[in-house]
């Protein structure tokens, strides 16, 4: 195959170093041939061997380095498919168009998810790609831009175009439901004939119609049957055969109904000697258009949730201008920025902040929780929401593509394209399937022809026999030896159903992560809902995750000189006495309101919770608290802070930390011992305060601050769900052993799993300690510091009011700050695989079954077609059922599967 060149718009370059690192990364992959960056435009150029290396391998390389390369994802509605073979042919012609990265088809969805290079290929060239494969993409608006980061995670087209899939799929239902309706027509007086010849031997149709033989009548009736129903399954055919290689379902609709009508006009005709077969033919694709439009409808029905909560989008927006001017907008004229009314009742438009009213919101269809939450000025709120009572004025803060709606929309359909690793299973067996199937029916209609009368003693005893073949004798009741083993051969390979194969998988899983969305729950992919069923060990991050991480301060202790504690009412501080400011001898006339300054001006600088709680505790206090002159964040141990000297004489420097950051200083804490250890027992984050006064070497313990955080209400009945299940519960922090253990007590975890003292670039080697045993480890977590080991966990799972880094790395986004939802996140998995296993055995099950009858004859090809139709319309049936799981309880079924 000859090299390939491909254009990429290259971010994150500041230098040429960055040009020659992006190059460096590109040349060492095999399969390049060159490479360049131009730091001057932000562009680049590869020239590869697609053979060695995939366009994916490259932007994958060009990340690795620290780069971005920009890319784009659609979705594109597919119709015409048939079969998984038919989804697998779409995203073979897909991948080798030059400039897609990667791509994917979900046939139960009918849709492609591809990500693309730009700079080489367009959603023309995509739509071209399909239709060269021999089927029809839904063409509509191109997609939102990839992020310019390299992941290329756009919103798609699927936003814009839901109307045109819609207008499709309701197309494609009204087409496959007239179909039906023409064929039954010319069909049924074909039924008739047949139970007349079948249960009266033919006493009540004449054998002649106005001198006609009656044999001509059915070809008459037949034979617009064949042409118009049977037309999709043979140029579905031919495309599959001829432009795709591969044999798909369509093949065998089209040899089973072709086989019966042109053995009955060779017949008819003289040319054999045989039966007619035309109500067979008829029949066989009357049923199976009749599956198609079920199967068509229930596709429509799975995906309705999805639909219904993209209908919930707000039309228009009332905006607010700077003179209180109101005018209202259509909801795609509204910009970041913008202020808008939002009265009782009404959609709040988009996501934004409040900065005026208060009122109670129902985030329901983001959340799952029927409560509504009360919001006031600063609060966020979500777009689609409902605004129960009160007005309120939102600034928008995301519009469009960037709005929780449209990422969660994106997010489950990424999910669906996403299979679990079980689909490997059904893909490989569907890729065989076909082609094993014709020559099964090859090969039995040979033997039958050869050996009629050994089968057919083997068959005669069977009950069914003379029922089923039309009478006893040898080679099925009295029929030529050919003609049986041409019922066999149509039989055989319509009685196969490779569609149910290919529909157990995704339609559950389209479900599964419908119902997640539905709860708040998201899953990145099939293949992260089929992991999360298997985690036996669920690491929860301590702050922010089973506490509020609202801290609050609680405590303030001084220390004199001595390093006594100074009791309550005790030496009065100068700044409570207006005495001034304290000269570098008065350490031990420090008050509690001295060292809560102290604390707080060095705290200033940083943004954790610990320290908004103590600058808020000394704000809330009337104490002056001033930027600190210099400011040190010492990870995992604290803050070093230099303070003004118009707070203390000369100024000072202070320390606010743990431990060790001031035995690292020099100053021991033994003195504060005893207090430590009280406040952390009662589960409080206690930090110790220093002071080195300016120009001394003299630090001194000044005292302890402390806060503490409310632990969540639902973390002890998460706690106890999860170990019901036998699932294993741990929590990782970087506070220390006692804070962290009584909190632990509280929520029920076992002291001995907890891992306290962890700093935060320790995290994701905790996590891989713990599953270097073989632990199936979820990590729960929220801050920027737990991405590294959500990325590292066999499930990441990430607090939806998290940073977006935490989310990104997540496999599992939870939308409500709810620990529980950890157990529905497990629950949904575990009852999703079940589903899958369900549909997975049926349809297995259906064609280990039923070929074996079909090839000794058993089964009279129209029942057979009834057979297949029947296949695929009941796992879809058995999907759409579990939509009403509630995944508040464990998934139960009589004889369900482990």
């Amino acid at each position: 195959m000859p090299t390939r060149t491909a254009h990429l718009n290259v971010t994150g370059m500041s230098c040429a170093n960055c040009s020659a690192s992006i190059e460096d990364a590109l040349d060492d992959l095999d399969g390049v041939a060159s490479a360049n960056a131009n730091y001057a435009t932000d562009e680049g150029s590869v020239e590869y061997d697609p053979e060695e290396v995939s366009l994916g391998e490259l932007f994958d390389a060009i990340e690795s380095a620290g780069y971005g390369a920009v890319s784009q994802t659609v979705s594109v509605a597919i119709t015409d498919m048939s079969c998984a073979n038919c989804a697998e042919a779409n995203a073979d012609a897909l991948e080798s168009t030059p400039g897609v990265i990667e791509a994917t088809v979900n046939y139960a969805t009918d849709e492609a998810q591809v990500r693309y290079n730009p700079a080489d290929a367009s959603l023309e060239d995509l739509y071209d790609a399909i239709e060269s494969a021999g089927y029809s993409p839904v063409r509509e608006g191109s997609g939102s831009g990839g992020d310019g980061e390299g992941s290329g995670a756009g919103a798609g087209a699927g936003d814009s175009g839901q109307d045109a899939r819609d207008a499709a799929r309701e197309e494609e239902i009204r087409k496959q439901l007239r179909l039906t309706l023409f064929g039954a027509v010319l069909a049924t007086p074909l039924l008739a004939f047949m139970t007349d010849h079948l249960l009266f031997g033919g006493e009540i149709f004449p054998e002649t119609v106005f001198g006609v033989s009656f044999g001509w009548v059915q070809f008459l009736l037949a034979t617009p049957v064949q042409i118009v129903l049977g037309r999709p399954f043979y140029r579905n055919s031919y495309k599959a055969l001829v432009t795709n290689g591969r044999a798909n379902m369509d093949v065998l609709i089209a040899l089973g109904s072709t086989t019966a009508y042109v053995y009955s006009v060779a017949s008819l005709s003289g040319a054999i000697a045989g039966g007619l077969y035309f109500d067979t033919a008829a029949f066989i694709l009357v049923f199976i258009t009749l599956g198609n439009f079920l199967e068509a409808r229930s596709k429509g029905q799975a995906g309705e949730a999805l639909r219904k909560l993209l209908e919930m989008e707000a039309d228009t927006a009332t905006l607010v201008d700077e003179d209180g001017t109101e005018r209202e907008v259509p909801l795609d004229e509204v910009a970041v920025g913008d202020r808008m009314k939002v009265r009782p009742g009404e959609q709040i438009p988009t996501d934004g902040v409040v900065v005026d009213g208060q009122s109670a919101v129902d985030e329901s269809m983001v959340t799952g929780e029927s409560v509504p939450v009360e919001k006031e000025s600063g609060d966020e709120v979500v777009g689609s929401t409902i605004n129960e009572n009160g007005v309120l004025v939102v600034e928008a803060t995301k519009v469009g593509s960037d709005t929780a709606l449209q990422q969660i929309v994106r997010t489950v359909k990424e999910a669906q394209s996403r299979q679990p690793e079980i689909q490997n299973l059904a893909d490989r067996i569907s890729a065989y399937f076909v082609p094993a199937v014709i020559v099964n029916a090859v090969l039995w209609a040979t033997v039958w022809f050869l050996f009629p009368e050994a089968l057919a003693g083997f068959v005669d005893g069977l009950p069914l026999w003379g029922l089923v073949a039309g009478g006893p004798g040898a080679a099925g009741g009295g029929v030529s030896v050919f003609e049986f083993a041409i019922i066999v051969f149509a039989s055989a390979v319509l009685i196969a159903c490779p569609c149910a194969l290919g529909l157990a998988t995704p339609a559950a899983t389209m479900v599964g992560t419908t119902i997640g969305a539905g709860h708040g729950v998201l899953f990145k992919g099939g293949d992260v809902l089929e992991r999360a069923k298997d985690v036996d060990t669920v690491v929860f991050d301590k702050t922010g995750t089973l506490t509020e991480g609202e801290m609050e301060l609680t405590d303030v202790i001084a220390f004199d000189r001595e390093g006594n504690p100074i009791p309550d009412g005790g030496t009065a501080s100068r700044a409570d006495s207006g005495e001034g400011d304290l000269a570098a001898s008065d350490t031990d006339r420090l008050g509690e309101n001295d060292v809560l300054r102290l604390a707080a001006i060095a705290e200033r600088g940083s943004e954790h919770p610990l320290a908004r709680a103590i600058v808020d505790g000394a704000e809330e206090r009337g104490l002056d608290v001033s930027e600190p002159e210099a400011f040190e964040n010492v990870p995992g141990h604290g803050v070093r802070a230099t303070v003004a000297p118009d707070h203390l004489d000369g100024g000072s420097e202070v320390l606010v930390g743990n431990r060790k950051l001031l035995r690292d200083n020099g100053i021991d804490p033994a003195p504060a011992a005893e207090e430590m250890e009280r406040l952390e027992s009662e589960g409080k984050t206690a930090m110790l305060v220093a002071r080195v006064p300016a120009g001394t070497n003299d630090g001194r313990l000044a005292g302890i601050v402390a806060d503490a955080d409310t632990v969540k209400p639902s973390a002890a009945d998460a706690v106890a769900a999860l170990r019901d299940r036998g699932v294993d519960v741990m929590m990782i922090t970087g506070d220390n052993e006692r804070t962290a253990r009584a909190v632990a007590e509280r929520v029920g975890i076992d002291p001995e799993n907890v891992r306290a003292g962890v700093l935060p670039e320790d995290k994701s080697d905790a996590v891989e300690a713990i599953q270097a045993d073989g632990r199936q480890a979820m990590m729960v977590g929220d801050g920027v510091n737990d991405a590294p080991a959500l990325a590292v966990a066999y499930v990441g799972t990430a607090i939806g009011s998290g940073t977006d880094v935490a989310i990104e790395a997540a496999d599992v986004t939870l939308m409500r700050d709810d620990p529980l939802d950890v157990v529905k996140a497990i629950r949904i998995s575990d009852a999703t695989l079940q589903k899958i296993k369900q549909n997975l055995v049926w349809a297995l099950g259906y064609n280990t079954a039923m070929i074996p009858l079909a090839s000794l004859g058993l089964l009279q090809p129209v029942l057979a077609a009834g057979a297949m139709a029947f296949s695929s319309v009941s796992v879809l049936t058995n999907s759409l059922l579990f939509r009403r799981y509630e995944p508040d309880r464990d998934y139960e079924l009589l004889g369900r599967l482990r």
